[in-house]
C-alpha cells in the first residue's frame, strides 16, 4: 500500500496477490474498498492493483477538473511507475469510463479490458439516471453526510472536508456529454462487458456497445471459430449498485483474463 507521485498528484494504490497484473478502478464517490468482497478471489490468480482515483478515497484532489481522459493518463503513469509494460484493467461505473479511456488513449498498455456497468456514451444511461446525475453538486454532497460512502471517505481521505467538492466536481464530470462509439469501434483489445440484469443501463445500449466491439453480428459456428474477441456477461439478480461485490463477477472475469483469444470460453 503506497502512494505514487505522478501528474501532479499523490495517487494511492495497493497490491494484493501475485501473478499477471490486474488494475481495479472503483466507481464514483468510492475507493478501493468497493472491491473488498472480490479481491480475495481475484488475487488468488492475479497481482491485483487497486487504485483510488483523483479526489477519491486516499488520493487527495488537485487543482484540475475531474475528467475521464486525465484520470486515464494517471493510470498509464501508474503503470510506468510500477515498471509494468502492460496490465489487464477492470473498471466499474465511473472507473469503467476511466478504464475505457485508458484503453483508447494508451492501447499498448492494456492487455485485456473489463468494463462493469459502464456505457460508452452519456446517453447510454436510463433517462431517470441522467436526471439524477444532473442534480449532483455540493448541496447533494452535504445531504449525503452520514451515509456509508461519506463515513468511509471521512475515515480515509487526507482532507475529509473536501467531500462536498468531490460531489461538485463529479457532478460537473457526469453532466458533460460524450460519445466514444467511434473510438470503441476501433479498439482491438480483447474486452469483456459485464452488466447486471437490472442495471442503470438499458439492454438496448448493452447490445449497441457489444456490437461496436464486434459482438452479436453473426453465429459463432458449431466449433466457435467465428466467435468475436469481445465477451458479454449479464449477471442475473443484480443491479448497478451491488454488481461490483457479486461473487459472480470474478467467476465471469477470471476465465476471460486467462482464456486464449478465439477459443471457446
Amino acid at each position: 500500500m503506497s502512494y505514487a507521485e505522478l501528474n501532479g498528484l499523490r495517487l494511492w494504490y495497493e497490491s494484493h496477490g501475485d501473478g499477471p497484473p490486474l488494475v481495479l478502478l472503483h466507481g464514483g464517490y468510492g475507493s478501493v474498498e468497493m472491491f473488498a468482497p472480490i479481491v480475495p478471489a481475484l488475487s488468488q490468480r492475479r497481482r491485483v492493483v487497486a487504485v483510488d482515483l483523483q479526489g477519491h478515497g486516499r488520493t487527495a484532489d488537485v487543482d484540475r477538473p475531474l475528467r475521464y481522459e486525465t484520470m486515464a493518463d494517471d493510470i498509464a503513469a501508474l503503470l510506468g511507475h510500477l515498471d509494468l509494460s502492460s496490465a489487464d484493467v477492470l473498471g466499474y461505473s465511473l472507473g469503467g469510463g476511466v478504464a475505457l479511456r485508458t484503453a483508447i488513449q494508451h492501447p499498448t498498455l492494456v492487455r485485456r479490458l473489463v468494463l462493469v456497468s459502464t456505457p460508452c456514451k452519456r446517453s447510454g444511461w436510463y433517462s431517470d439516471v441522467l436526471a439524477a446525475i444532473a442534480t449532483q453538486d455540493e448541496r447533494v454532497g452535504e445531504e449525503m453526510r452520514g451515509t456509508p460512502p461519506h463515513q468511509l471517505y471521512e475515515r480515509v481521505a487526507p482532507r475529509p472536508q473536501d467531500w462536498p467538492q468531490l460531489w461538485a466536481k463529479t457532478g460537473d464530470l457526469l453532466r458533460r456529454d460524450y460519445d466514444w462509439s467511434a473510438e470503441v469501434a476501433r479498439l482491438v483489445i480483447p474486452t469483456l462487458l459485464v452488466f447486471a440484469d437490472a442495471d442503470s443501463i438499458p439492454t438496448s445500449h448493452v447490445a449497441e456497445f457489444f456490437g461496436l466491439l464486434g459482438g452479436g453480428h453473426r453465429d459463432a459456428g458449431w466449433d466457435g471459430t467465428d466467435r468475436p474477441a469481445a465477451r458479454l456477461a449479464v449477471l442475473p439478480g443484480h443491479t448497478h449498485y451491488d454488481i461490483v461485490g457479486a461473487p459472480a463477477l470474478p467467476a465471469a472475469v477470471l476465465p476471460f483474463l486467462t482464456h486464449q483469444v478465439g477459443a471457446p470460453a
